[in-house]
């Protein structure tokens, strides 16, 4: 059976991302330069080579158990399921091919057709909430593993439907002092979690927790 399963980066004070993140907001002053800030935190994974064939944005790249384990959360993966807010940044900053090359399913207000992208991702927009995606996805995903992409409040809501079976959390030692927090707004019962995992390297500690 799919496993559901959480991938993101973290700031070291439990950012996701930093305020204002929208690309109006690229160079507002006010917003202390979200670009610089989101650079850092994903600085890790733009040196990976699996990540930069993935993009096509040419040779070179770092090999080795990052690497590796980048390879494998791509492989092990059917289905992502995201936020509207994540998909509209990507949607305008991501490559013609799309990064995933698997079935996207978006949680949205929005009523849209399938978006088809060359590489194998479509997007699908759910407009009936996140169980829903959830059974899609399941659908979808041909046994494979479903991956909550984010932002952080989608994340959130599947922490508290209870069905997130593992978290992968690159901790990145950056400081963001504001923004979107991945742990709160959290029900008070929520699932057990136990340390599975631990690959740490200059830029990042690698943790994954798998639920007891």
């Amino acid at each position: 059976m799919s496993k559901i399963f959480v991938s993101i980066s973290l700031s070291l004070d439990g950012y996701m991302a930093p305020e204002g993140m929208t690309m109006e907001n690229w160079d507002k002053p006010e917003f202390k330069n979200w670009g610089a800030k989101w650079g850092a935190l994903m600085g890790w994974v733009f040196d990976q080579q699996y990540f930069r064939d993935n993009l096509k944005l040419g040779p070179g790249g770092e090999t080795g158990p990052v690497n590796d384990m980048l390879r494998h959360t791509a492989e092990r993966t059917g289905a992502n399921i995201m936020g509207k807010r994540m998909f509209d940044g990507g949607e305008r900053g991501w490559p013609e091919e799309a990064p995933f090359h698997t079935p996207v399913f978006v949680l949205t207000h929005e009523k849209r057709e399938p978006w088809v992208r060359p590489g194998g991702t479509t997007f699908y927009f759910v407009n009936d909430g996140a169980q829903s995606a959830l059974e899609q996805a399941r659908e979808a995903a041909g046994g494979r593993d479903i991956r909550i992409a984010g932002g952080a409040d989608v994340i959130q809501q599947y922490l508290n439907l209870g069905v997130v079976d593992e978290l992968e959390i690159a901790l990145v030692p950056v400081l963001f002092g504001g923004g979107r927090r991945l742990f709160e707004n959290l029900h008070e019962t929520l699932p057990r979690y136990r340390i599975d995992k631990v690959l740490d390297s200059p830029k990042a500690t690698h943790l994954r927790y798998v639920r007891e």
